[in-house]
């Protein structure tokens, strides 16, 4: 059997090569596909950061630089202002005292008026500055001249007094124009903040649903294959087998789906031969056991020859033993023939009080031997359907409930119906089920928690097979809970078939 497991496990990664051109397609392993998932979400993110980071910069490196020229403006205005007052104080002085000597304040101060000058020049000035700059250069260098002309004449020097007036004035505006663009340049820095916050704004906006929407998209792409390797496995645990497992996503999950479905193939032949097995064995065992019961009939009628009275308890044990073990065996192949789907329905009008007193007097002597009562309330009235089976149905329920019920213990059986459906009701006085095993009770081949001191062991096939002939006819059987002690299972069929057939 290995050996065969190895070849199709060979079979099966032979089989994953071939849908080479699909695997390509999608990402070598599930690591990658998270990688790469946490890098197209947070690659926008970062970009949107990188962007107002730069933005940020530029805006800083700006404001920098004007803040550093508005100082600078404002300083050479106000050292304009101040070389003009020395130079025009110095030619007073000169013109008052007659002494030439100084007007060497007054040159100091040209030369300082020049060099702040040129140093504003260096400035990226506005178009507009830059012409009140030349006009207050030109003005300034035709006093230099006109007092370079009369420098040894200290009396002409009270002409050109008057000019210096005009020449101030000049540099107040000049100083005045310098702080409204300031001012000016002030706004433009809010205007470009502002704009920054608008852009960061709208990109918060755009890439944030973005982000989520990515997250999303890769969250169901990630999800899928795990969802359908979970259902795989629900439905191999849940016994259906018949649906090929296929597994969308990266290569190692899809590799890993293939190995789940030749899992589900290898059990798929395990059940068949399973199946397989309890037929042959079953029906093996059968003719044996039919030789022995009747053997144990011919004892106990006296066809042999007179028994004595130990003789005869050891046939009637022989021969009730028989019977258990040959509705074990019939149990087994009941349901070697559901699972080869071979229950075929052979339906007719049946009466289910018949039924159930057929199966009552099957069971008559189990019934004597425990001293139990029976409290029957069963109405005559028709159904339409497979009569044995219904027959199997009534046996196994009557069975599970004579085993659990303690010796003198009552059962109660009561029919109904209504328009369209029939029940049957029955009423151990045994312990119940468990409330563990409540949801296991109809599995085939389940034991309960509760397991009576018996020398015959059930099968655990008796209520599957019950409840599928009872779904086989439309119907179902529950266990209904209770207060008190006992189990009381229901079954429920239509009275007419799907066809119309009625009572």
């Amino acid at each position: 059997m290995s050996t065969r497991m190895e070849a199709e496990g060979q079979e099966s990664r032979g089989g994953a090569v071939a849908p080479v051109s699909r695997l390509r397609r999608n990402p070598q392993s599930f690591l990658k596909l998270i990688l790469l998932g946490f890098a197209l979400v947070g690659l926008p993110l970062i970009i949107a950061l990188i962007n107002n980071a730069l933005s940020i910069d530029r805006l800083t490196d700006h404001s920098r630089k004007a803040v550093y020229q508005a100082a600078q403006i404002a300083h050479s205005s106000r050292a304009l202002v101040d070389e003009i007052a020395a130079m025009e104080r110095a030619v007073r002085q000169t013109h008052i005292l007659g002494d030439t000597s100084l007007l060497e304040g007054y040159f100091r101060a040209h030369n300082k008026f020049e060099s702040t000058a040129a140093s504003l020049l260096e400035l990226s000035l506005h178009t507009e500055h830059q012409l009140l700059l030349a006009q207050l250069q030109l003005s300034e260098a035709s006093i230099f001249q006109k007092v370079s002309a009369v420098k040894h004449s200290p009396e002409q020097l009270r002409e050109l007094i008057g000019d210096f007036v005009l020449l101030r004035d000049s540099a107040r505006t000049f100083a005045t124009v310098g702080y409204a663009l300031i001012e000016r340049e002030v706004e433009e820095m809010q205007d470009m903040a502002g704009h920054a916050r608008f852009t960061v704004g709208w990109q918060l906006l755009a890439l944030i649903p973005f982000a989520i929407l990515l997250a999303f998209a890769f969250s169901v792409r990630i999800a899928r294959p795990i969802r359908q390797i979970d259902e795989a496995i629900r439905n191999m645990g849940q016994g259906e087998l018949s649906k090929a497992i296929r597994v969308d996503g990266p290569q190692d999950l899809v590799y890993f789906g293939e190995r789940l479905d030749w899992m589900r193939r290898r059990l798929l032949k395990l059940e068949e031969q399973k199946t397989r097995f309890l037929q042959h064995v079953s029906h093996e065992l059968k003719t044996p056991l039919t030789a022995m019961r009747e053997g144990a009939d011919l004892l106990a009628e006296g066809v042999a020859g007179e028994l004595t009275e130990e003789q005869q308890r050891i046939a009637r044990i022989l021969h009730t033993n028989s019977l258990q073990l040959q509705r074990r065996i019939e149990d087994l192949l009941s349901f070697s023939a559901l699972q080869a789907e071979k229950a075929a329905l052979v339906k007719h009008e049946a009466s289910l009080r018949n039924i159930v007193d057929a199966v009552l007097q099957d069971q008559n002597l189990i019934i004597m031997s425990k001293g139990l009562r029976m409290e029957l309330s069963c109405p005559e009235f028709m159904i339409h359907c497979d009569e044995q089976k219904i027959k199997v149905i009534v046996d196994n329920l009557l069975s599970n409930a004579v085993k659990f019920s303690p010796a003198g213990g009552c059962i109660r059986i009561w029919t109904s119906k209504t328009v369209e459906l029939a029940q049957l009701n029955i009423v151990d006085a045994g312990l119940g089920v468990d409330e563990v095993d409540r949801e296991k009770v109809f599995e085939p081949f389940y034991q309960g928690r509760r397991v009576l001191d018996s020398h015959v062991r059930g099968t655990g096939l008796g209520l599957s097979i019950a409840r599928e002939y009872a779904l086989a006819h439309g119907g179902n059987i529950d266990l209904v809970s209770r207060a008190a002690e006992g189990a009381h299972f229901r079954l429920t069929i239509p009275i007419r078939d799907a066809d119309g057939s009625h009572e």
